[in-house]
């Protein structure tokens, strides 16, 4: 069970850099990257299997903390979905979009990081 934890958490924070890490190489051109999309469905998904990994070994979860986080998630997702839908039909993707799948995956980083 730690070796499969380790992993998911290993992948966890490759999402995340996918997602942040595309951000920042398009920042003054925005737009939405296939790593960024591939990097918002591994957080949600490895994000998911986490916390229901700690729930079925009775770990304590801060479920308000989690919460906030698949809130953060799902928007980071539905956003790079989006942006990424229109990328891949060669219209311009909206600038708010592209950010909001940085800015919003890299305030998901902070909560996890900061909230004790």
């Amino acid at each position: 069970m730690t070796f499969l934890m380790s992993l998911l958490v290993f992948l966890h924070l490759v999402g995340a850099a996918a997602l942040v890490g595309g951000w920042f190489a398009t920042f003054r051109t925005p737009t939405v990257t296939v790593w960024q999309l591939a990097g918002a469905i591994v957080q949600l998904v490895t994000g998911l299997a986490l916390v229901g990994i700690l729930g079925a070994t009775h770990e304590t979860v801060n479920y308000v903390k989690i919460t906030v986080k698949l809130v953060l998630a799902v928007a980071v997702a539905g956003a790079a979905f989006v942006g990424y839908g229109r990328a891949v039909r060669d219209e311009q993707v909206p600038v708010g979009i592209a950010h909001a799948v940085g800015g919003l995956a890299l305030v998901n980083i902070g909560v996890a990081a900061l909230w004790q």
